[in-house]
């Protein structure tokens, strides 16, 4: 049974630090790109971090140097260290994972942050 877990989301004030968890379970974890994506209210879910399965990372330009994406492949875990926060950083954050040249085969539940003061 494939599942995605996401977890560490919560309240952290304007300029503030969070990492986020994705645990990972029912799948090869080693050979899966994880992708971190966020929906704030009323908006589309928008794509926030790529680690491929050999450790490439990118980012969109709304978060490039404020957040870093990795992975634990022994503990199946990907992770989202998030810094310099800003309150339109608000939103669900959602893990994925796909093989390479697939996307999203599997999603996690979502964590919430907040970021306000």
């Amino acid at each position: 049974q494939v599942q995605l877990v996401e977890s560490g989301g919560g309240l952290v004030q304007p300029g503030g630090s969070l990492r986020l968890s994705c645990a990972a379970s029912g799948f090869t974890f080693n050979n899966y790109n994880m992708r971190w994506y966020r929906q704030a209210p009323g908006k589309e879910r928008e794509w926030v971090a790529l680690i491929t399965s050999s450790g490439n990372t990118n980012y969109p330009t709304a978060v490039k140097g404020r957040f870093t994406i990795s992975r634990d492949n022994a503990k199946n875990t990907a992770y989202l260290q998030m810094s310099s926060m800003k309150p339109e950083d608000t939103a669900v954050y959602y893990c994925s994972a796909g093989r390479p040249g697939r996307i999203n085969e599997y999603w996690g539940q979502g964590t919430q942050v907040t970021v306000s003061s």
